[in-house]
């Protein structure tokens, strides 16, 4: 069993910045892509951000691109995703997945391990 916790989200003002983290149990983090999803409310998930299990491989929505920056460091087993330039339409719940194949994917059907979720709020 893969257990996946996010950390740092919070109260943004518009413009400002958060920088997210995704911590894994030990296991196969490492040989898993990585993705950032998120849900606003009465909206569905959405993905945002994937790498790949090297890590030189990523993806991002059109919506954050130029604006998020997803890494992974695999010897601490965590991902992480920078938000820059953050807007008030970024506000969502946060949520990490690892993926069940090795590049980087922005379809949900390809994680099958999930966070609880971190909650970002990005005031006007």
């Amino acid at each position: 069993q893969v257990q996946l916790v996010e950390s740092g989200g919070g109260l943004v003002q518009a413009g400002g910045s958060l920088r997210l983290s995704c911590a894994a149990s030990a296991g196969t983090f490492s040989i898993r892509a990585m993705g950032w999803f998120r849900q606003a409310p009465g909206k569905e998930r959405e993905f945002v951000a994937t790498i790949n299990w090297v890590g030189g491989g990523t993806d991002y929505a059109d919506p954050v691109k130029g604006r998020f920056t997803i890494t992974r460091d695999n010897a601490k087993n965590t991902v992480y995703l920078q938000m820059n330039s953050l807007k008030p339409e970024d506000t969502a719940v946060y949520y990490c997945a690892r993926a069940k194949v090795v590049s980087s994917t922005r379809f949900v059907v390809n994680y099958d391990y999930w966070g609880q979720g971190t909650q970002v709020t990005v005031s006007s």
